[in-house]
């Protein structure tokens, strides 16, 4: 018995559950369906198998971009939008943010590298707001739960999202008004300001390299690993909420148009957003039974921009100010998003 208790206090062991923490609620939930309510269990096991065999041709899509941006070093494409005139910067970057995948030294980083190297605040907000939103992995896979349409809303909402907190902060930055962003203490982004510092060539043959080849094969174990664990754990809660979450309560609540529907939302989806990945199923179903799909573009963009999360990591890196006008172009540029896609839809 004492040598289980020693066993189990190893750190090591403790952070291997951590990692696992996505399987485990999800083994966890179907566990506890399986003992309570077998005949669910059944029902939201058959529903999370059938929707990963639905989203498949899409998730391998997504996977193949990512490994590939990796194997050829596309994320070092960021250093090119930096540059030139400001009005043209916040363009480009507001459309790198919201079109290219970069890799996992995230963006708060990249941040942290831009600012200390004296790149205008209005171009970095602009990258900032639309880099959550949107890549070519989430484009794929918002195709393949959401649909086209809706994956070309949300890919617009990202840029406008960008270009509207840009050209906000630029329009401020003339009054003197947002200087010295960063937080004392803030270093300059680690491998992020690397990049920035020194982009290297993209290499878009990555198959002629041993090296690359390898990169590839484990960004996409990386990716596959990744993205399973999210969905799989998306489907299982989506499965309980058609089950039990009534179809008139979706409607009464948020499947009106107005602009009270998408700023409820939008306020929801600030707390209530886990995961990019995840939250697309979810989504789905919400808006099949009876969400306004103004109000899920609103739900995804202010998650994805503004969530517990990422709103931590923006306070730990920027000044009050800033973090303020963070969350505030995130919330009104997400209710504007989805106000825009209701009339439009």
């Amino acid at each position: 018995m004492a040598d289980i208790t020693h066993a189990l206090s190893r750190p090591r062991l403790w952070q291997g559950l951590s990692r696992q923490r996505v399987w485990l609620a999800s083994a966890a939930i179907l566990a506890v369906l399986f003992l309570v309510r077998p005949a669910q269990g059944t029902a939201s096991l058959v529903f999370t198998a059938e929707a990963l065999a639905g989203t498949a041709p899409f998730l391998l899509l997504s996977i193949a971009v990512a490994a590939y941006a990796s194997a050829t070093g596309a994320d070092n494409l960021i250093a090119r939008a930096f540059s030139g005139a400001p009005v043209m910067m916040v363009v480009f970057a507001a459309l790198v943010g919201a079109l290219s995948p970069f890799c996992s030294c995230g963006v708060i980083p990249l941040v942290a590298a831009l600012l200390a190297m004296g790149v205008p605040l209005s171009a970095v907000m602009a990258f900032w707001l639309a880099s959550p939103v949107m890549d070519p992995s989430m484009f794929m896979l918002t195709w393949g739960v959401m649909g086209l349409e809706f994956a070309l809303a949300k890919t617009a909402a990202a840029i406008g999202l960008g270009l509207l907190g840009g050209y906000v902060v630029m329009a401020l930055g003339r009054g003197g008004a947002l200087s010295n962003p960063l937080r004392e203490g803030i270093g300059n982004g680690g491998c992020g300001g690397a990049k920035l510092r020194a982009p290297k060539p993209v290499v878009w043959r990555f198959w002629q390299e041993g090296e690359r080849r390898a990169r590839f094969r484990r960004e996409a174990v990386s990716v596959t690993l990744f993205l399973l664990k999210w969905l799989t754990l998306a489907f299982v809660l989506e499965s309980l909420m058609l089950a039990y979450v009534p179809a008139e309560t979706i409607t009464g609540w948020l499947g009106g148009s107005g602009a009270g529907t998408v700023l409820l939302a939008a306020l929801v989806g600030v707390p209530a957003y886990l995961n990019g990945y995840a939250a697309l199923p979810l989504v789905g179903g919400l808006v099949e039974q009876g969400m306004s799909p103004g109000a899920g573009l609103a739900f995804l963009v202010a998650g994805g921009v503004s969530s517990l999360p990422a709103a931590i990591a923006v306070w730990a890196l920027a000044r009050p100010p800033v973090f303020a006008l963070y969350l505030a172009l995130a919330l009104a540029g997400s209710v504007a998003a989805g106000l825009a896609f209701s009339l439009l839809a």
